[in-house]
C-alpha cells in the first residue's frame, strides 16, 4: 500500500509500561513501513504523576505534557489518541476522546462490564471516529497464517477449539491488593484480564461465538491492601492487613460457534487463570477440524503446529516457523528463525491504526470487537451464577472471521 505522504499527531493519556509501548510502536512505525508515507509527532502526554509526565518529554520525547488528560484531547494538533490508563477509566476517557472527535487506540478491557463498552461504541460510531484495540496477541505472524489456513478450508470443517491463557502474576498469596482485584475499579477479574483476550482470538480466527456456559472461582479471597498509586499487583507484602478480593481468579467455558463463522457449528472450550503456577504468559489456541489442526503457543510465538491431512505417511504435527511469507513478518525480519517479540505486535497494530485513520484498509481492531469480547464476559459471568447456558447476540461491524 502507499499513499500521500501524512503526519499523525499523537496524544498519550497514562505515562506507565503500555504507554511507553504504544509511543515506541507510534514512532517505529515510519521505520518499519516507510512506504505508507505516514509520520507520527508525539504531541503531548498526560499523567496524574508529575515525573512521568516529565519522562514522557524527556526520554519519550513528547513536545508537551500535562497533569489533566482533558489537555491531549482539547489539543488541536492531535489527531489521534491512546488510552493506556487503567481499566476503571478506560469508558470516561474513550466516551470523551469520541465527543472531542479524536480516532483513539485504547486498551481493553474498555469498560468494566458491556454497559460500559457498549456506551463507549455508542459513542464511537456517532462520532466517526477510528478505534483501535488492545488485541496484540492477533497480530503474531503465526496466528495470520492460521487464520489464513482455517479461512481457506485447509483444516476442513472446523470441529472443535480449545483456548488457553494461564499468568501466574497473582499466583503469590500475599501479592498486593491493587486495583485489579476490586470490582468498582476493573469489574470482573480474570474474565476481562485474560479471557476476553481468548475470547477475541477464538473470534478472530474461527468467527463469532453464539453461545457460553461457564464457571468462576478465587483461589485467594483475601490480599493484603496496598495504597492506591504505590505499587503494582506484582507488589509482595509480608503480613499487611488483609482486604477482600472481590472477582474470580480462574474462568472456564464451553462455546458454541455461530452460524456466521468459519468454524459455523464448531464448539470449544475457553479457559484462563492468574493465578496458575508455571505457566507466564501460557497463551494458547488449538483449531480441529475434519482434514486436520493447529496449535499456537504465545510462549513460542514464532511457531506454530500444523497437521493436514487424515492420511500422511508423515502423521503428526509440523513445526512451521514464521517467515516473511506471514503476516506482517518481513517488516521485521528478513528471514525465518529470527524471532520477533511483544513489542514488534504493538507495532503492527499501531500500524493498522494508523493506516485506518488516514483513509487506507480498515484491518485494525475496532470497538466493535471490544463490544463482543465483553458481550462473552458478561454472558459468562451470568452463567456461572446461573449455570445456564446464555446466548449472545451477534456484533456486526466487528474483524471476526466469517463464512
Amino acid at each position: 500500500m502507499s499513499q500521500e505522504s501524512r503526519t499523525i499527531g499523537v496524544g498519550l493519556i497514562s505515562v506507565g509500561w503500555m504507554g511507553k509501548l504504544h509511543s515506541r510502536a507510534y514512532q517505529t512505525v515510519p521505520y518499519a513501513y516507510p512506504e505508507l508515507g505516514i509520520t507520527t509527532k508525539l504531541v503531548i502526554a498526560a499523567d496524574t504523576a508529575p515525573g512521568r509526565v516529565d519522562y514522557a518529554r524527556d526520554v519519550l520525547g513528547f513536545a508537551e505534557g500535562t497533569t489533566d488528560y482533558h489537555d491531549v484531547l482539547n489539543h488541536p494538533d492531535v489527531d489521534v489518541v491512546s488510552i493506556c490508563a487503567p481499566n476503571f477509566l478506560h469508558a470516561e476517557i474513550g466516551i470523551a476522546a469520541a465527543k472531542a472527535g479524536k480516532h483513539f487506540w485504547i486498551e481493553k478491557p474498555v469498560g468494566r462490564g458491556y454497559d460500559e463498552t457498549a456506551a463507549v461504541q455508542e459513542a464511537a460510531l456517532e462520532a466517526g471516529v477510528v478505534t483501535s484495540i488492545g488485541y496484540n496477541y492477533r497480530h503474531a505472524p503465526a496466528v495470520e497464517h492460521a487464520r489464513k489456513l482455517v479461512a481457506e478450508g485447509r483444516l476442513g470443517r472446523i470441529t472443535n477449539v480449545r483456548a488457553v491463557f494461564f499468568s501466574g502474576y497473582a499466583s503469590e498469596p500475599n501479592g498486593a491488593l491493587s486495583w485489579r482485584f476490586d470490582r468498582k475499579l476493573a469489574g470482573t477479574g480474570v474474565l476481562a484480564d485474560l479471557f476476553s483476550h481468548a475470547t477475541d482470538l477464538c473470534q478472530y480466527v474461527v468467527g463469532p461465538i453464539a453461545e457460553v456456559t461457564a464457571l468462576t472461582s478465587t483461589v485467594y479471597t483475601q490480599r493484603p491492601k496496598l495504597a492506591m498509586g504505590s505499587g503494582t499487583h506484582f507488589a509482595v507484602i509480608e503480613n499487611g492487613e488483609m482486604g477482600e478480593v472481590e472477582n474470580e481468579d480462574y474462568a472456564a467455558a464451553l462455546v458454541r460457534f455461530g452460524p456466521s463463522a468459519v468454524g459455523a457449528g464448531a464448539v470449544g472450550t475457553i479457559e484462563s487463570s492468574r493465578v496458575a503456577v508455571g505457566p507466564e504468559c501460557g497463551y494458547q489456541i488449538e483449531v480441529y477440524g475434519t482434514e486436520g489442526s493447529l496449535k499456537w503457543d504465545f510462549e513460542r510465538m514464532n511457531e506454530l503446529k500444523v497437521c493436514l491431512g487424515r492420511n500422511n505417511d508423515e502423521q503428526g504435527y509440523t513445526t512451521v516457523n514464521a517467515s516473511p511469507r506471514h503476516g506482517d513478518y518481513s517488516y521485521f525480519q528478513p528471514g525465518p528463525g529470527n524471532s520477533m517479540g511483544f513489542d514488534d505486535l504493538k507495532v503492527i497494530e499501531a500500524k493498522k491504526f494508523l493506516v485506518a485513520v488516514a483513509g487506507g484498509a480498515q484491518e485494525n481492531s475496532n470497538i466493535n470487537d471490544a463490544a463482543s469480547a465483553a458481550a462473552i464476559v458478561s454472558a459468562a459471568e451470568t452463567s456461572s451464577l446461573s449455570g445456564q447456558w446464555q446466548k449472545i447476540e451477534e456484533i456486526h461491524g466487528t474483524t471476526a472471521a466469517r463464512a
